[in-house]
């Protein structure tokens, strides 16, 4: 705890758990988070979730499981150049996408598009509550409650948005969008780490799918200036160890530039602990070049790559498969699973989310074509 900054989050005195546990041996409050998160079936199933390119275009693309890998190493790096917590830090970043959907953000974005159709209450899709709702009731691993049963301060860090409606059935964890009020820093520091790793991963998953090229990247100041740097040092290097140096450097830019102008931030602020720090405006951050440099790397990729005609057509071939199994679901509840059938509208619209979530991307095509195929699909 010694090395800690005044400023970092504490697991000797977290806000506690929604059921109260006996302390962990051998390791702290956070660490058992952690712990239990990577031992969540929702953790594995990552594996098999979209990122930008669908589960079988490819073995060699980012899934969701090695791009919560690829952000709690950024975040651990972070954490600890900070002085935040390192173990409260990894355990936000590995979970913060264990609600996302197949498909990516057009699964969830279908699956929100079927959802609003319902009441307010249940209404609505999104990755980040659903991540929440995946650690505090569908989790079923241990006898004594639903869920992970995991601290405030991790639960906290998971939900990095929320509606003002949403946050006032929440309880504790919504306050703060009522009061507000940001997270924690290790939070802060958990989403600028999620916006590094993809961002770099997606220009590297880009380049090998073939939708992008290294000519068009030049128009892209932070690449081309590290691309140049490359290829003055190694003048004749091949493309690929081109572009795989290249991105280690703008990671490492990015990370540092982080690392600089909190830590000003930071010393400039003074807030005097970890509750101080979230009574502030937002704390972590690039500096201003910095971060017009990685917008603009966000809108060429959104331009370039996320908008790519081919792309778009798994896009919206995977959306239609999304719709298809919502309405085949909720018109014929029977089709479901006995553990996912309800009485009543509503609860039975929130329990077909769970379950099209819930799905990798090969079981939701697998499901479509059990349902909509004939043939031996069952």
């Amino acid at each position: 705890m010694s090395a800690l900054a005044s400023y970092a989050s504490r697991s000797d005195r977290t806000r506690g758990r929604r059921y109260p546990e006996p302390p962990p041996q051998n390791r702290s409050e956070f660490q058992r988070d952690r712990d239990r998160i990577v031992h969540a079936g929702a953790f594995r199933r990552l594996e098999y979730k979209t990122q930008v390119f669908i589960n079988h275009e490819g073995d060699l693309f980012r899934t969701r499981l090695t791009h919560s890998l690829e952000v709690a190493q950024i975040a651990r790096v972070l954490a600890r150049s900070l002085g935040l917590n390192e173990d409260l830090t990894e355990a936000i970043a590995l979970a913060h996408d264990l609600g996302h959907t197949p498909f990516g953000h057009a699964g969830q974005d279908e699956l929100n598009a079927c959802m609003r159709e319902f009441a307010p209450e249940a209404g609505g899709f999104e990755h980040n509550l659903q991540s929440l709702r995946v650690v505090d009731e569908l989790e079923e691993r241990y006898a004594a409650f639903n869920g992970l049963n995991l601290c405030f301060e991790t639960r906290e860090g998971i939900l990095k948005h929320c509606s003002l409606a949403h946050a006032k059935l929440l309880g504790d964890v919504g306050e703060r969008f009522i009061a507000r009020t940001q997270p924690s820093l290790e939070a802060q520091l958990a989403n600028l780490a999620d916006e590094i790793a993809y961002n770099n991963h997606d220009i590297d998953d880009g380049l090998r799918s073939g939708l992008l090229t290294v000519e068009q990247l030049q128009s892209v100041p932070i690449f081309a200036r590290h691309y140049a740097e490359v290829l003055q040092a190694w003048p004749g290097i091949v493309q690929r160890r081109a572009v795989a140096e290249t991105i280690r450097r703008m990671i490492n830019t990015l990370i540092t530039d982080v690392t600089h102008t909190t830590r000003a931030i930071l010393a400039r602020v003074a807030p005097a602990d970890a509750d101080a720090a979230r009574q502030c405006g937002p704390l972590v951050a690039f500096s201003g070049g910095v971060r017009q440099e990685a917008d603009a790397l966000k809108k060429f990729l959104f331009e370039n790559l996320y908008r790519h005609f081919k792309v778009m057509r798994m896009t919206n071939k995977a959306r239609r498969i999304v719709r298809e199994l919502f309405s085949a679901f909720i018109h014929e509840p029977r089709l479901l699973p006995p553990d996912y059938r309800r009485d009543e509208d509503l609860t039975q619209a929130r329990a077909i989310a769970d379950y099209i979530a819930g799905m990798t991307d090969r079981y939701a095509i697998r499901e479509h074509q059990r349902l909509f195929e004939m043939g031996d699909h069952l």
